[in-house]
């Protein structure tokens, strides 16, 4: 079954949100894991592409738009299905993934941004409706 954790951070900076996500997903590809990103809409995308360009400044992160190369070793998308199954999916989205399922482990970074806080308790509810076990990570 697909492991769910969520990533608590300390703060409601958002940027600490997208430097999570791409700390996760070299930690991710590190390990040879596939690493699929969903973010909510296409803006965020390219926000965190660029960010990954950027991110280590010693070691490249391997990655693309879902648009441009979606077998990537980390794919940067929204609502697409993931080209390679059983990896990690980071998620950025205020929605669940209709994708779950094809994933190892799922990851949502939460922060202490009020609005966020509450879709996250959501989530983490349906997560648990749905069958899954989510944990709690607190960073």
């Amino acid at each position: 079954m697909t492991r769910i954790e969520f990533y608590v951070l300390p703060d409601s900076e958002p940027a600490g949100r997208a430097r999570a996500a791409c700390q996760l997903a070299s930690k991710g590809w590190q390990h040879g894991l596939s690493v699929f990103i969903r973010c909510q809409d296409n803006q965020q995308c390219n926000e965190l592409d660029e960010l990954l360009w950027s991110f280590r400044a010693e070691r490249f992160i391997p990655h693309e738009l879902y648009d441009d190369h979606p077998q990537a070793p980390v794919v940067i998308g929204t609502e697409q299905p993931p080209a390679a199954t059983q990896g990690l999916l980071i998620n950025l989205s205020p929605t669940l993934s209709p994708h779950t399922d094809r994933f190892s482990r799922v990851i949502e970074i939460v922060n202490q941004q009020p609005e966020l806080l509450t879709v996250c308790r959501d989530n983490f509810r349906l997560y648990r409706q749905r069958g899954y076990d989510p944990k709690r990570v607190e960073l």
